[in-house]
C-alpha cells in the first residue's frame, strides 16, 4: 500500500508537530477530533464514504461465499468454544472467583 502524497502546496506535518498535537490531546489542552458519528457530511471525504459503503455491502456475504464448509465449521467451533469458556460472575466475586 502506498502512502498518500500531500496535496500540492501543502507540506506534510513535521514529526515534532505530530508529537506536540498528541501531547496536547492527551492532556486535554488541544482541540479534540469528534468521533465519526458526530462529524458533519462536509468533514467527511465523500470518496472514502463511498468506498466504505461498497465494502460494507459486500462484507460477510462475500466472505461466506469464499469459505468452504470445513472452514465454516472450524470458525463455528472456535466461536462456540469461546462462548462456552465465558462464565457469568455472581455479585460479590472478583476475577479469581473469590468472595470480596
Amino acid at each position: 500500500m502506498s502512502k498518500k502524497q500531500p496535496e500540492p502546496g501543502k507540506l506534510r506535518e513535521d514529526v515534532n508537530e505530530t508529537a506536540f498535537r498528541v501531547v496536547q490531546g492527551a492532556t486535554g489542552e488541544g482541540p479534540k477530533t469528534p468521533p465519526p458519528e458526530e462529524r458533519t457530511d462536509e468533514e467527511k471525504d465523500p470518496e472514502a464514504v463511498e468506498r466504505g459503503r461498497k465494502g460494507g455491502e459486500k462484507g460477510g456475504k462475500a466472505r461466506a461465499d469464499t469459505l468452504t464448509s470445513d472452514q465454516r465449521r472450524e470458525i463455528a467451533e472456535i466461536a462456540a468454544t469461546a462462548r462456552w469458556m465465558k462464565t457469568p460472575q455472581s455479585k460479590g466475586e472478583n476475577d479469581s472467583g473469590e468472595a470480596r
